[in-house]
């Protein structure tokens, strides 16, 4: 059974249609990225999964059970869910300890002990419990916060943009550990973003939202290798668009020459259109009589990132080769792959 369900979910605010026909399914022990620029509505559904929007159409199911549609309205505390937020939104006048066990009910003191130190174990906070907030880092505060969240053991955790806050030195190796957590005891979550990369690395699948409604959803790899339109495309990486005409099912006329691909074309035969290249999978040479000529080189560390002008068109190519120079004449080409053309 899915942990959570989205059916065909619109939302009004303030007369103003905010989300539009939402359908997203979690299973359990998923995660997913709700990813897109500032005011797409990604927010707004964790609210609506929170209980804290109402939804206009539409059901939302939790573990099966209907918790928000136009006629029903369960309020948050009863969803079986657990949030972390941007601010932490730690009670400072709580000690580590007090804010841990904070929404945890039923437990005898043996048993709220016991699971006090298990959380404490499990965030890497153990004997920081006497302390108060503020006399912990950022980083140690977000992990009180993930502490009291996973502590009355939710069905489902929301994270709202958890790692903004974060020094991006430890942002990396804490969003891995946070999501070896929530893997290792099987929870779903739900994860808003507005970075890609933060994306990527946290969730199991990606929801791109624009202007109140999923474009796309799937795997990180699905979205960036087979993107459904040029937005997509365009937000989850940098890519060239050169002309195309398709010439069979799996063959397309270029500026590069003809381009194979590894699977069926979508288009038919003649179709004009613009064919995706990531900088990535154009490979460059040295060739005195090449069309190409390097124009701007950058040097990244174990790669080369060069812009190429070919035929009145730049394009931006990734490449393992060093050694090549502004000036120097070059040939591109593009091994066989899925290609993707608009």
């Amino acid at each position: 059974m899915s942990t959570l369900t989205i059916s065909k979910v619109s939302s009004d605010y303030q007369s103003q249609r905010v989300l539009t026909e939402l359908s997203l399914e979690v299973e359990k022990g998923e995660i997913a990225a709700l990813l897109g620029p500032s005011g797409c509505g990604k927010t707004t559904l964790l609210r609506a999964i929170a209980g804290l929007q109402a939804v206009s159409e539409g059901e939302i199911y939790i573990n099966g059970e209907l918790v928000s549609s136009p006629d029903v309205h369960r309020p948050s505390e009863q969803r079986g869910i657990g949030m972390i937020f941007q601010d932490y939104a730690l009670f400072p006048h709580l000690t580590v300890a007090e804010n841990v066990l904070f929404g945890v009910k039923g437990l005898d003191n043996t048993a709220k002990q016991a699971r006090l130190n298990e959380m404490l174990s499990l965030v890497k906070l153990e004997g920081l419990g006497e302390r108060y907030p503020h006399e912990l880092s950022g980083g140690q505060q977000q992990r009180v916060s993930i502490a009291r969240s996973l502590a009355y053991e939710p069905e489902l955790l929301l994270l709202d943009e958890p790692f903004s806050n974060i020094d991006a030195k430890v942002r990396s190796e804490m969003m891995l550990e946070i999501r070896q957590i929530l893997k290792a005891r099987g929870v779903s979550a739900i994860f808003v973003t507005h970075s890609k990369d933060e994306a990527f690395v946290f969730a199991d699948k990606l929801a791109l939202f624009k202007d109140g409604a999923i474009v796309q959803y799937g795997t990180a790899e699905a979205l960036y290798s087979d993107p459904c339109d040029r937005y997509v495309a365009d937000f989850l990486g940098s890519g060239n668009y050169i002309p195309a005409s398709v010439s069979d099912n799996y063959q397309v006329d270029t500026p590069l020459g003809v381009l194979t691909s590894t699977k069926l074309l979508a288009h038919p035969v003649n179709y004009e259109g613009q064919l995706l290249l990531r900088p990535q999978q154009i490979e460059i040479e040295a060739n005195e009589c090449g069309q190409g000529v390097i124009v701007e080189r950058r040097f990244l560390g174990n790669i080369c990132h060069y812009q190429v002008k070919l035929a009145e068109q730049f394009y931006e190519v990734k490449s393992q080769l060093l050694q090549l120079t502004p000036g120097q004449r070059v040939q591109l080409s593009a091994p066989s792959h899925e290609l993707v053309v608009f």
